[in-house]
């Protein structure tokens, strides 16, 4: 739930919202996957792949789709999180860098996420333990053999997307023309990104009503400590201090936002979801990709903070990558810049022009 979190943190903070355009028209469907194998050796009988496209594929004279972008959604969140105005409004308008009538996007639901198959279904904490690697080629099972897509103009992540997308540069180098990759870093997650991570982790294992996930109602206790670490790695420090310039806006900001963030959050589901990312590490491996890469952050992102110097070791290493950290800005969103296409379109367009 971590990016549906971290939007509504960061919409409360919108200055200005743009008023919304008319949705462009999506198409929503599943592709079911017979026995696919996780990495940990266990199967599913069926895995089921949620999706929405927009736009048309266009083919080449081999039958070759040559316009298909497909964009990867972060932890907790789905698909439908770039159908909202400071994404789609943006970048799926008329005219727009990413216009469906020129591009054919495919926004998937990601193994464990959204109405792809996932612990809550049934399963719980008999669910295989799929980790990021496993997510990659659950979508490369969607593009293959559902969309019969086998090529793409362009891989574009948020947050744990923008994980996916180094995986994928690595796993299948010529899968994509491009890649533009959203608030990440290509190495292991440790440090404060991994603790706060296992806290959320122990906080729900810790719940006596946790019941080795077979609980009857969701483990509050645990599930509150969740959420308090979430509100706290999606906020932006600037625009929430000058939105809150005081303790009573800070403790009415946190009691009008705390009950509808923490609706609907499921814990098995959580749990696996912030769990996945446990051996993800393609920093050996940057070499390998060979499609330009337009890699962006953001410098007030509590997630991948930019003192620590990681991009600046990592960017020289791979061949056409280029990266961009944003600069602390009022009206930014902090980690969930990401999804506010205004701040880096410019950066796609190059891109694109690449």
């Amino acid at each position: 739930m971590l990016n549906r979190l971290i939007a509504m943190v960061l919409l409360a903070f919108a200055m200005s919202p743009a008023p919304a355009l008319a949705a462009p028209a999506v198409k929503e469907g599943d592709v079911v996957v017979r026995d696919f194998r996780f990495g940990s050796g266990e199967t599913l009988p069926e895995l089921r792949l949620h999706y929405r496209t927009l736009g048309e594929p266009r083919r080449d004279a081999s039958g070759r789709v040559v316009n298909a972008v497909m964009i990867l959604h972060g932890t907790g969140g789905s698909g439908a999180q770039f159908l909202r105005p400071q994404f789609a409004d943006v970048l799926f308008k008329p005219g727009g860098l990413l216009d469906p009538a020129k591009y054919y996007i495919i926004l998937p639901d990601g193994i464990g996420h959204g109405a792809s198959s996932k612990p809550s279904n049934g399963l719980r904490a008999r669910f295989p333990a799929y980790d990021y690697d496993d997510m990659v080629e659950g979508q490369r099972r969607l593009l293959i053999d559902g969309l019969k897509v086998d090529h793409l103009r362009l891989i574009m992540g948020t947050s744990m997307g923008c994980m996916h997308a180094f995986v994928w540069g690595e796993a299948h180098p010529d899968f994509a023309d491009a890649l533009m990759p959203l608030a990440c870093l290509p190495t292991q997650i440790a440090g404060r990104n991994r603790v706060w991570r296992r806290m959320l982790m122990d906080a729900i294992h810790a719940d006596p009503a946790w019941k080795g996930g077979d609980y009857a109602e969701q483990p509050v206790q645990g599930l509150r400590t969740a959420q308090d670490l979430l509100l706290l790695a999606g906020a932006a420090p600037l625009p929430q201090q000058l939105a809150l310039p005081t303790r009573d806006a800070a403790d009415a900001w946190l009691a009008k936002t705390f009950p509808p963030a923490i609706a609907g959050l499921d814990a098995n589901d959580l749990l696996y979801q912030v769990n996945a990312s446990r051996n993800y590490d393609p920093s050996a491996g940057l070499e390998r990709i060979t499609a330009p890469v337009m890699w962006v952050n953001s410098a007030d992102d509590f997630i991948n903070p930019p003192e620590l110097g990681i991009a600046e070791v990592m960017a020289p290493r791979i061949q056409r990558g280029t990266f961009v950290l944003l600069p602390i800005n009022p009206d930014g969103h902090g980690h969930g810049t990401h999804t506010w296409a205004a701040f880096w379109q410019d950066r796609l367009a190059a891109l694109l022009a690449d």
